[in-house]
């Protein structure tokens, strides 16, 4: 999906990392994934004890505490599942692009899974998790081939700077065409426009059972291809010479990546910059081994999730901010640095 001339994803120092070093960072994460998902559980308008904790994991639900507690839970479970998935996702499309500027947001994907739920929900009466899930796949996957084929017209190829301003462009089209479809429509109007932010707020059993098995699969699309994204590091001459079927590993890499976004944005919205910022960040803790990366990405984006909801339930207590704010609000600086620290003709 990108010239051959187009320089390997860097974002940050692309050295090797000791495996001591990598195996070192795993229990960190995990540690400070489970304190985060706890907290998530703990805190929120309404303060609850550890009795309440106690007793609402155990299924009861009969005082408000218990009550809050047991919505958090999905909530919390939620926004790890949608973390993990974006997190891999902006991983892999930054290994198949080659480009440190990808992410689904960036790049279209999740406003054209957007796009495609909302013209299901108006003109279909889509309204089940699992239609949602499908029409969202197909559209996310639309978006991801429209970008990349603009994107490559013109002399050099599909350069990462093309791609971002194509990605970018299409995102405020199919924005512009979202409104179009919900403004006649006031008995949708209200539930798109909040969906749309991006939020986990609307947690529930029923829809992470839905979604499941979708990031299940996209996961291990995007594993398996772990070491033929290292292949295409080299650039496509180079990995096809050394036996790499470049065509096949970038093609199933980015069915896991839209997979992974699809389904993801079926149920939260869309939610942008995670797939941005978390790779970089675990390019610093373990290196560009995409063996390694992949799953250190899953657990950095549930990570910083979480981390992003508990913030928006703290801050505006007792209302709440959205998820999709706070993480723009932490990635839009991040992306600005990025496009800083990058020569302009690396892009």
């Amino acid at each position: 999906m990108t010239s051959t001339d187009t320089p390997p994803v860097t974002g940050v120092a692309a050295v090797r990392r000791p495996r001591r070093l990598r195996a070192l960072w795993l229990p960190v994460l995990l540690l400070a994934l489970v304190a985060l998902m706890f907290a998530s559980i703990a805190v929120g308008s309404r303060e609850v004890g550890w009795a309440d904790i106690v007793a609402a994991l155990g299924g009861s639900a009969e005082g408000f505490g218990e009550a809050s507690v047991a919505k958090r839970i999905p909530r919390t479970l939620l926004a790890v599942l949608a973390g993990a998935a974006l997190g891999v996702a902006g991983t892999v499309m930054q290994g198949v692009t080659r480009n440190p500027l990808a992410d689904p947001g960036i790049l279209g994907v999740n406003m054209g899974a957007s796009l495609a739920v909302v013209v299901g929900i108006a003109t279909f009466g889509l309204s089940s998790a699992s239609s949602f899930v499908w029409v969202a796949i197909i559209g996310a996957g639309a978006s991801a081939v429209f970008v990349y084929v603009i994107g490559s017209l013109g002399r050099g190829g599909a350069t990462p700077l093309k791609l971002a301003l194509a990605g970018t462009a299409t995102s405020a089209a199919l924005a512009s065409f979202i409104t179009a479809v919900v403004l006649p429509r006031n008995d949708i109007a209200g539930g798109v426009r909040s969906w749309q932010i991006g939020g986990v707020g609307g947690g529930s059993y029923d829809g992470l059972a839905q979604i499941l098995p979708f990031v299940a699969v996209g996961f291990a699309l995007c594993l398996v291809c772990a070491r033929g994204l290292n292949m295409l590091a080299l650039g496509d001459d180079l990995a096809a010479g050394l036996g790499e079927r470049v065509a096949l590993a970038r093609g199933t890499a980015s069915l896991g990546a839209v997979v992974l976004c699809g389904a993801t944005t079926a149920v939260t919205g869309p939610i942008a910059f995670v797939g941005l910022v978390v790779p970089h960040v675990c390019r610093l803790l373990v290196g560009p081994d995409h063996r390694w990366l992949i799953p250190f990405s899953a657990l950095g984006g549930a990570t910083l999730l979480t981390a992003a909801d508990i913030v928006g339930r703290v801050v505006a207590r007792p209302a709440q901010i959205d998820v999709g704010i706070v993480t723009a609000l932490v990635g839009a600086p991040f992306f600005i640095y990025i496009v800083r620290r990058q020569k302009v003709r690396a892009l």
